[in-house]
């Protein structure tokens, strides 16, 4: 056990020079992959020609998730670039602008589907973010809780099922099978979502027009069935395959996502450049695609040097009532710090350990999905929070946004705790989805 504990010393050393220098995370989680490579190496943990094979192995351990994440933005990129994004917010304001509760929630699932449907809450935002704030801002809602629905619902779609990066992650990396996530996951974040945006939306807090009058009228002519197609061609192919097993062949995210995309071009073609928009989109996406990537890399020589198991028999060794008591500071710290990485170090342990006590693992690595979404909002990264106040044009704090954001961020911490630690109640919702 003496090599893999000063190993971890070195990486947790490598990483906190990193940070003082104010490289990237996917550079100081690279380099402290790197460095802890080589240090096993000089150690004798494996020979120095498996160095450089457990570095390209790791870098081509998600792939299958960089597709996704390349596909599917595109898809939803050819509908904002189409003016589609717009033309629905403004419809959905101008025909329940006079019933605020319908207006909210309509608003908040707009916003989940884009980080439902690749992964990703930053694309949530880079999407939806711009209209859905101006909506909310229509609505008398203040600058601070604008950006606090952003950043909660933008966590919460990066949760959100088909596609939900952590729990991939942490499935992968426990042969845990990625099925029955749907409604176990579906279920919370929608009510989750609900509640956030009615808290902190309800209350008319500063002054606003007419909400109609504040939006600008999408100047594109839309039809709606340019809007819906390309999303029935997507949902047709997922649900096939579920209908028809053994009929219909599994044609995977990626190239569902590459179908439906190439439908929306369709619909849209005199409006869309399709290769321009897929250089943009990818430019947009490269710092999500390197950390996705590099995350493979860092489990890769965790796994390699015994970093990973020295995690886990640690874990392992704890009385579960602390491992309960830590996980909603543990979990959320480890994404601000790690990002994807988090679920690597921490999730991977953990989903072991539960599952050897007799919990049930879809339902407490979705629970673990919702304390991760909060980290998107801790430095050094926050990458979902500072995303939130760029979209959101909010000038104020960020302290003020985080603090506006503070019964729901208790109430999704409850609930994701409330699932890990009563897997069992929750086996249902697997039960359904499957």
């Amino acid at each position: 056990m003496t090599i893999p504990i000063i190993l971890l010393m070195v990486f947790v050393l490598a990483y906190a020079t990193c940070s003082l220098r104010k490289l990237s995370v996917e550079l100081r989680l690279l380099i402290s992959a790197v460095v802890t490579g080589g240090a096993g190496m000089l150690a004798g943990v494996f020979s120095p020609q498996d160095l450089p094979r457990h570095l390209v192995e790791g870098t081509f351990a998600y792939l299958d998730i960089v597709l996704i994440f390349v596909t599917g933005a595109t898809f939803m990129g050819i509908l904002q670039a189409a003016g589609a994004i717009d033309y629905i917010v403004y419809y959905i304001v101008s025909y329940t602008g006079r019933w605020r509760l319908a207006t909210l929630i309509l608003l908040a699932i707009l916003l989940l589907v884009p980080g439902a449907l690749t992964g990703a809450g930053s694309i949530s935002l880079l999407v939806m973010g711009a209209p859905v704030a101006a909506a909310l801002a229509s609505l008398g809602i203040s600058g601070e809780r604008v950006a606090a629905i952003l950043f909660i619902l933008g966590g919460l779609s990066a949760a959100a099922p088909p596609v939900n990066v952590w729990a991939m992650i942490t499935c992968a990396g426990t042969a845990i099978p990625y099925v029955g996530f749907e409604l176990t996951l579906a279920v919370p974040i929608v009510g989750l979502a609900i509640f956030t945006v009615v808290f902190l939306g309800w209350k008319r807090t500063s002054a606003s027009a007419e909400p109609v009058k504040t939006l600008t009228r999408p100047v594109q002519e839309i039809r709606w069935w340019q809007i819906l197609l390309p999303f029935l061609v997507f949902f047709t192919l997922i649900i096939s395959t579920r209908i028809w097993p053994f009929r219909m062949p599994v044609l995977g995210l990626p190239l569902v996502f590459a179908i439906s995309a190439f439908v929306a071009w369709f619909c849209f073609f005199k409006t869309v450049r399709l290769w321009s928009l897929s250089l943009e989109v990818t430019r947009r996406l490269l710092p999500l695609l390197a950390t996705v990537v590099v995350v493979g890399v860092v489990q890769q020589i965790l796994t390699a040097t015994g970093i990973r198991g020295l995690i886990a028999y640690s874990v392992l060794m704890l009385p579960v009532t602390i491992i309960y008591a830590i996980l909603p500071l543990v979990i959320p710290f480890s994404e601000g710090v790690l990002t994807y990485g988090g679920a690597a170090v921490l999730g991977i342990p953990l989903a072991w350990f539960f599952d050897s006590i007799g919990q049930h693992a879809t339902v407490v690595i979705a629970g673990l999905s919702l304390l991760w979404l909060l980290g998107d909002g801790l430095p050094p990264t926050a990458l979902i929070g500072r995303l939130s106040i760029l979209t959101s044009g909010y000038k104020g704090k960020y302290t003020q946004m985080l603090r506006a954001s503070l019964i729901p961020w208790i109430l999704v911490t409850a609930v994701g705790l409330a699932m890990i630690i009563f897997s069992r109640r929750f086996a249902f919702l697997v039960a359904w989805s499957t």
